[in-house]
């Protein structure tokens, strides 16, 4: 009976033996792809996190596309040239040798203007006007003969009327398309109480359109010798700060009603006597001097004339006060510069 059971207990095991080889085979085979799909999946995790390393860090493969490198490329290319080009411009200008085209197209500096004079005029004063016109001012081609020659710029200095684009507006916008020689202040509203406003902004603005030496105001009722006024000028450019003009002082009027009432008559002292300052007729001033007005228009103070307005400005200032009696306008004198109609 011992010997039979255990007879029976080794041939169960040699059945169930295959079953379990193939088992483990199954097992085992199974494992490997595990192992194997999880290896693969960890080298594509691997290449990837590589590739964003490198990106992030600027390393490996550039951010930019081909077209942008091929654009960098011919900018690099292009400034290489431009570079050899001007050192090759240097050279030949340290040779003495210009471009054809260079020496073709390049104009020769313009000359600053040596003054801008300003012809205060107004409403209903063409009468004065073209007597001037007449007299020395000129027009048309003998008015930009005598801007390119003598260095002479002259404009009737006018400003809007209080109804803005009225048949006033009108006739001044036609009488400047006859003769193309008025300096329209647009925001300066045209009144007699307001010349010294407006003489201020005659000297601000002009100083903007035009770089000249000089700038001078002068009446509408006033003829001026060009030939005498530009050798005055001439004698004082190396004076950068200059106010030139026939020099003057007078009584205060304290009382309204009169001719020459001052409202702010209370600011001259007791004794009611004007600083010196140029006669309203004509006076000019540097370059200096009218870009001060310039700068300073909205807080320079004005009186009620324009003279008086005008040398106020300068009182603090290192200025040169010239005191010519050419530039007297009550009558016309030899080698006299201005007169009064």
């Amino acid at each position: 009976m011992q010997s039979k059971g255990s007879n029976y207990h080794r041939n169960g095991l040699v059945f169930r033996s295959p079953i379990s080889a193939l088992l483990l085979c199954t097992i085992a085979a199974m494992a490997s792809f595990y192992v194997a799909g999880r290896l693969w999946q960890d080298a594509e995790n691997r290449v990837y996190l590589g590739k964003e390393l490198d990106r992030i860090t600027g390393q490996g493969k550039s951010a930019i596309s081909v077209d942008d490198t091929l654009k960098i490329i011919g900018c690099r290319e292009q400034q290489k040239k431009l570079t050899a080009l001007e050192m090759e411009l240097a050279a030949a200008r340290q040779e003495g040798f210009v471009s054809k085209h260079l020496s073709s197209t390049k104009t020769p500096p313009k000359k600053r203007p040596l003054v801008v004079i300003g012809v205060l005029t107004g409403f209903g004063r063409k009468n004065n006007r073209d007597v001037i016109r007449k007299a020395w001012m000129a027009t048309g081609e003998a008015l930009r003969k005598m801007e390119d020659q003598k260095g002479v710029i002259a404009r009737f200095v006018i400003g809007r009327s209080a109804n803005r684009g009225d048949s006033l507006d009108r006739g001044i916008d036609i009488e400047n398309r006859n003769y193309n020689d008025f300096f329209i202040l647009d925001s300066h509203v045209e009144s007699s109480e307001e010349l010294p406003k407006k003489t201020k902004y005659f000297f601000a603005h002009a100083a903007e359109r035009w770089e000249a030496e000089y700038y001078a105001k002068v009446n509408d009722d006033v003829y001026v010798n060009i030939d005498a006024l530009g050798s005055t000028l001439a004698a004082h450019l190396d004076s950068p700060r200059v106010y030139i003009g026939c020099m003057k002082s007078g009584e205060v009027f304290s009382e309204q009603g009169q001719k020459w009432y001052e409202p702010d008559w209370w600011k001259f002292g007791d004794g009611k006597t004007y600083f010196r300052h140029a006669s309203g007729e004509m006076f000019v001033v540097s370059k200096a001097l009218a870009k001060f007005v310039s700068i300073n228009r909205s807080i320079l103070r004005t009186y009620a004339f324009d003279d008086v307005s005008t040398g106020s400005w300068f009182i603090g200032l290192d200025v040169k006060h010239i005191d010519d009696k050419k530039f007297c306008c009550a009558s016309w004198s030899t080698g006299g510069i201005c007169a009064g109609a």
